[in-house]
């Protein structure tokens, strides 16, 4: 079998790793085949939640002994990164589902550190145990629930959703701005600050039913690309939440964070492999039209023009400045030996997820010079599908000028996320 997909961006892989991302290549096909309706609709299609848990891959980086398949950190930027040389939108929403692990897994790794007392630790292992199983053996579709639409002038955002402790469990009540497979996801995972904080060690996580009494969604918004990702949001209003469905001890949250590899919940990289993912399709879409089409009077393919091969070249620079650079931070968060401390793994993380985004939608730009009004201007037509989806990735999570300046205050002034602290 010829190189696989998710080899171009992990070359390295191991026979697990590529027995892992076999299972990704099996379900490009279906997902390249509707992506372009999936962008003319705006809406994520559904029966993608079939073909990817039929293909065991909503439990890609569950552990096995909780029905998984055993996948880590590569495996995550491999699989995103062949997903979004097919379908960006859907790419992107099975990544926001799989960061869903993390509250799990790095639970499950501040146990094992001690950060528990052995009064809280049940009910923490609990919780990490119904997150991965929901994953894994049961192959349901989970969304993440944080950010809102609220922001503060040193945080990304603000945690205004609170949760009120009741008889039996808790109150929710907020707006959640964003989130990948609203109404879609079999349930929904929020975080919540517990009334009475103020801070970060009272942010604790819910289980939410889809349809749960309370639960609605916000309005659609008619996005520029990634249109097929269902982010439009959710409103709460006084939904109930059992205490089994929630890990709403104080710090709990903070000390599960502080077992990250890098920023926050440290899998983040693999999201900004979507898009190279999807760069690095269209460049191989651009460089296909330029080979083929030709002159009507010499009869020479259009990429032997000098103004073409100037865009190639410009490119191919692009292109390879967002893949050494994406590859590097995989290397930083997954080596099994720590190469460089988390402050530093962080500051590079802020640094290369504005690099990759940037250089990506360059490439973007070129890719549409190239192909010109014949083939690339067309709103539905491949280069101007992924320029748009490309240009989601210069403001989602942080623009690249806000990372630079969060590497340059953590150059100077320290780490950026004191709150949660590290393990030395």
């Amino acid at each position: 079998m010829d190189r696989l997909t998710g080899q171009i961006l992990i070359e390295d892989m191991t026979p697990a790793e590529i027995a892992r991302a076999k299972r990704v290549e099996s379900v490009l096909p279906a997902l390249r085949e509707i992506a372009a309706e999936v962008d003319a609709r705006g809406e994520f299609h559904v029966p993608h939640i079939k073909t990817l848990s039929d293909a065991g891959l909503l439990g890609l980086i569950v552990p096995e002994a909780y029905g998984g398949l055993g996948g880590g950190l590569r495996d995550l930027c491999a699989a995103t990164f062949a997903l979004g040389t097919a379908c960006p939108s859907t790419a992107l929403t099975f990544f926001f589902h799989c960061s869903s692990a993390s509250r799990g897994l790095l639970a499950l790794e501040a146990l094992e550190d001690g950060l528990f007392s052995a009064e809280e630790a049940p009910q923490v292992r609990a919780f990490a145990d119904q997150v991965l199983t929901t994953m894994g053996s049961r192959g349901q579709w989970l969304a993440n629930f944080a950010s809102e639409s609220e922001k503060s002038e040193k945080a990304a955002i603000t945690i205004s959703t609170t949760a009120r402790e009741v008889e039996g469990g808790y109150l929710l009540n907020g707006v959640k701005s964003f989130g990948c497979a609203t109404g879609v996801a079999d349930r929904y995972l929020v975080t919540a600050s517990l009334e009475g904080y103020d801070t970060a060690a009272g942010l604790c996580t819910f289980f939410v039913e889809r349809d749960a009494q309370g639960v609605s969604e916000r309005e659609h918004w008619d996005a520029i690309g990634m249109r097929g990702t269902a982010t439009h949001g959710i409103i709460l209003k006084d939904v109930f939440v059992a205490s089994e469905n929630s890990l709403a001890i104080p710090g709990a949250f903070t000390r599960c964070m502080q077992m990250s590899r890098g920023s926050f919940v440290g899998n983040q990289v693999a999201g900004i492999a979507v898009y190279l993912g999807a760069a690095h399709s269209l460049y191989r879409y651009t460089i296909g039209q330029l080979r083929t089409k030709t002159f009507a009077d010499s009869k020479k393919c259009v990429g032997t023009a000098p103004y073409q091969q100037e865009l190639i070249g410009h490119m191919l620079v692009e292109l390879e400045t967002a893949s050494v650079w994406l590859r590097r931070q995989v290397d930083l968060e997954s080596s099994e030996t720590p190469i460089l401390p988390k402050e530093e793994v962080v500051k590079r993380w802020r640094l290369c997820k504005g690099v990759v985004a940037e250089a990506a939608f360059n490439l973007g730009a070129y890719c549409v010079k190239a192909c010109g009004t014949g083939g690339g201007t067309g709103n539905h037509g491949v280069p101007a599908r992924a320029l748009r989806d490309l240009c989601m990735g210069l403001v989602q999570a942080f623009p690249a000028e806000r990372g630079r300046l969060m590497a340059a205050q953590m150059e100077i002034e320290g780490s950026e996320q004191a709150q949660f602290g590290t393990r030395s």
